[in-house]
């Protein structure tokens, strides 16, 4: 009697794990880059980035050519400078190396600000538009296939990416 118990509850556990493998979720994957970089708005985001980082960029030539006018005529009368003299030229160029390292890195700062700010709506519209393809398809899970790592192979995942652009009006 124990025996056919055990029998039963197995051959059960079997019927119900078969059933739970047959209800797995279906999953997508979409080329998300392709899609965001193909939408007409991201066509003229970078342009307005490139116009924006060139602000920093002509403050940054200025520096630089202040810090090679200034090096160059330090290495020229550094030979009949005193000591103390020679000590102050090198503290005022190392300074402006500092502010020049450090405007640097502030530029690079809001400029990725800015254009973090600035695709973040197509972001959302293309991410958007991948939700109602996923739901309109029976998709539950959609991994990114433009990250290398998030996905290897699928032999049964449902490539969304062309569905996706047509739902954006992207050809």
């Amino acid at each position: 009697m124990r025996k056919l118990f055990k029998v039963t509850l197995l051959a059960l556990s079997l019927l119900f794990v078969g059933k739970f493998s047959n209800a797995q979720s279906k999953i997508g994957y979409v080329d998300f880059q392709s899609i965001v970089s193909q939408m007409p708005e991201a066509k003229t985001i970078k342009p307005q980035i490139d116009a924006y980082q060139k602000q920093f960029v002509t403050q940054l030539t200025a520096m630089n050519n202040e810090l090679q006018t200034k090096g160059k005529a330090f290495q020229d009368q550094s030979k009949t400078m005193t000591d103390a003299v020679k000590a102050t030229k090198q503290t005022e160029l190392q300074d402006l190396q500092k502010k020049m390292q450090d405007y640097q890195a502030n530029a690079q700062q809001q400029v990725d600000a800015k254009s973090n700010e600035l695709i973040k709506p197509v972001t959302d519209k293309a991410r958007a538009a991948v939700n109602d393809v996923a739901k309109a398809k029976g998709v539950t899970y959609v991994f990114d296939s433009s990250q290398g790592s998030a996905l290897l192979v699928s032999n049964d995942g449902t490539d969304l990416t062309a569905s996706v652009k047509t739902k954006l009006g992207i050809k």
